[in-house]
Order: C-alpha cells, then structure tokens, then sequence
C-alpha cells in the first residue's frame, strides 16, 4: 500500500519508478528474507537453552549461528549505508540558492520554476525568508530554496535572522548553487575578500556545490571566458564547479542545469545503485534499531550468555517485524520443529 500511495504522489519519472519497485515488493522480499533468517537463528539458539541437554542438540550450533547473524548485519548494515537516496528521491533534493544581495538568487529561482515565485528588486535585503518550491530538474524532483542575500553591516534584526537561516539552509541542502555577480566576482582578486566570513567560505567547500557567475549579458567585451577560466584558475581555495550564466538571457543555462542533473543522478540516481533504496524514514528507524540489536549480539561472545543472546536475537526480529508484520512465537515454534527433531 506504501508503493501504490508513492506512485500516486509521484510527480516525477525517478519518484514512479522508486515507487514501481516498491509495489513490486521488491523491499518486502528483502526484509522478509532477514527476518526468516534472523527467526531461524533465534530458534537455534532456543533449542541451545531448551534442549540441548535432553535431545542431544549438535555441538557448534551456536558458533554457526553467530557466523550466520554476523553475515547478515553486515548485509544490514550496507543497506543503510546508502545516503539516503531512497528518500531523497521520494521527498526531493534539497537545493539552496546562495549569495551576496542582488547576484540574482531570486531571478533564478522565478526561471526554474517558469513563474513568479519570489518578489525581484535592485533593493539589497528583499528577501528575508526561505522560498522554496518543488521542480522536476532531469527527471529528477528537487526542492529548490531562496534565501536572504548574505551581507555584512545590516542593523536590521529581521535580515540578520534571515542571513543566518539562509546559511543554515545552504548547510543543511543536498545541492548548493553559490549566486556571484560576475563582473563584481571577476574584479575580485580573491573570494574570501568578496566574502568576509568564515561561515560564507565554508559553504563552498562542502560537496555538491555549484560556484554560478551570474549577469554574464553585463560583462564587457574585455571579459572573455578566457577571462573567467583565468580567474578561476586563480582561486586556490576553490575546488568546485563554476559556470558562467545570464538569468537574463538564459546563455549558458542548459549548461548549468546539465551539470546539476548529473550529479544528483550520480548521487542518488538510480546510477548510484542498482538495489532498490530505503524511501521511508520509518523503515530507517526500525532497520537501525534491527542493526542495533544485531551488533548487541555480536558482542556477546560467551556461549554461557546465550540467553541474552536470544532476547536481542528476539529484538532484532521485532524490530523487522514492523515494516513486514509482526513475528510471533509461531514463527520460533516453526523454525524450530522444522530443523531439529525434539520430542520425537
């Protein structure tokens, strides 16, 4: 019923996709496979305690088990581990639009969603709080967010508070597009002047991080794109892509928005993976808890401590048991009578 509501709400081809495989079962199988293998340990381990004495339980069972678990929280462990591409793509990614006042964040923010979404004008400080809207950029769904303009020496408590969750927002994105006025930037013998704070230079160190000139239709004939190649050569500190656009003119537009579409599928498309991906936050929890549990285990090495084994063995499968259905002690009893013959 997940994979039917996602597919519903699917506005893009990577979200119908994701949400296609869900209803597949593709995610059930894996999670139901875990389950019965953490079941099937748990009910060695009970025959351990139960049975070992009067049924003449093998010796070693509980050396396997322990080398079957380990096997499988390594397998947990890695599905985790995947960048949370799976709810990336199903939420969106989230891409900041960041920069000094009037470098045309709120222009470009207008030309990607082919409307008007947030207020343009020459007057520093328009933009006091996050706007954001949600587009399809290759297929791909994004959240894209504008922000207050980032400027020293406002008096002003409003776009303080404003310049400061425009700097968060840009921390806390999946993809960030720093906004420069060109002619201004290429004036600049350097970005930590034109950008006098540490928290602003930060930003464009982080991964995923697109360095825009903007105003490309304003610089004079002097400022050739051997002039940009020459200036971006000449930042040593910057280690991330820099396009040179007009949000006027769109030149060098479909440039940008390419190289923003191939990382975000290089990322968390469906290239960055073949498996299919965590898309809820609630299976992530119960999965890090079943990963919890399972490293718990391993820890216990001593077989006298087999009982506190099985009562983690006992949380792990729970925990599982809330994104299939619940284990019940059914299930043990199964596992059990199917592998070992006690009481015949």
């Amino acid at each position: 019923l997940e994979g039917v509501a996602d597919l519903i709400n699917a506005e893009t081809e990577e979200q119908r996709r994701l949400a296609v495989r869900q209803m597949d079962g593709e995610l059930y199988a894996k999670y139901s496979r875990w389950r019965d293998a953490i079941v099937g340990a748990r009910a060695r381990i009970e025959a351990v305690i139960d049975f070992s004495e009067e049924e003449n339980i093998e010796d070693g069972v509980y050396a396997q088990v322990r080398q079957d678990v380990d096997v499988l929280r390594l397998e947990v462990a890695g599905h985790l581990d995947d960048r949370r591409r799976g709810e990336i793509m199903r939420s969106g990614v989230a891409l900041s639009i960041v920069g000094p006042p009037n470098s045309g964040k709120s222009t470009m923010l207008n030309k990607l969603a082919m409307r008007q979404v947030a207020i343009v004008s020459p007057i520093a400080g328009t933009t006091r709080d996050i706007v954001e809207t949600t587009l399809d950029i290759g297929g791909y769904p994004v959240v894209v967010r504008d922000s207050a303009g980032l400027r020293k020496g406002s008096d002003d408590v409003i776009e303080i508070e404003g310049i400061r969750r425009a700097v968060q927002s840009a921390e806390d994105a999946d993809v960030r597009i720093f906004m420069l006025d060109a002619a201004q930037a290429l004036e600049s013998t350097s970005l930590e002047k034109m950008l006098d704070d540490a928290d602003w230079q930060r930003l464009l160190q982080l991964p995923h991080t697109f360095v825009v000139l903007n105003k490309a239709d304003t610089l004079s004939s002097a400022m050739t794109r051997q002039a940009v190649d020459q200036w971006v050569a000449s930042q040593k500190e910057l280690n991330v892509p820099v396009v040179l656009v007009s949000c006027a003119t769109m030149d060098g537009w479909d440039a940008l928005m390419e190289q923003v579409a191939e990382d975000i599928r290089k990322t968390w498309g469906r290239s960055a993976g073949s498996s299919m991906p965590l898309t809820k936050a609630r299976h992530r929890e119960h999965l890090k808890r079943c990963l919890h549990h399972l490293d718990t285990f391993d820890r216990i090495g001593d077989e006298d401590l087999v009982v506190l084994a099985a009562e983690e063995l006992r949380a792990a499968s729970d925990a599982l048991g809330k994104i299939t259905g619940n284990v019940g002690i059914e299930d043990i009893l199964d596992a059990l009578f199917s592998e070992f013959c006690i009481g015949k």
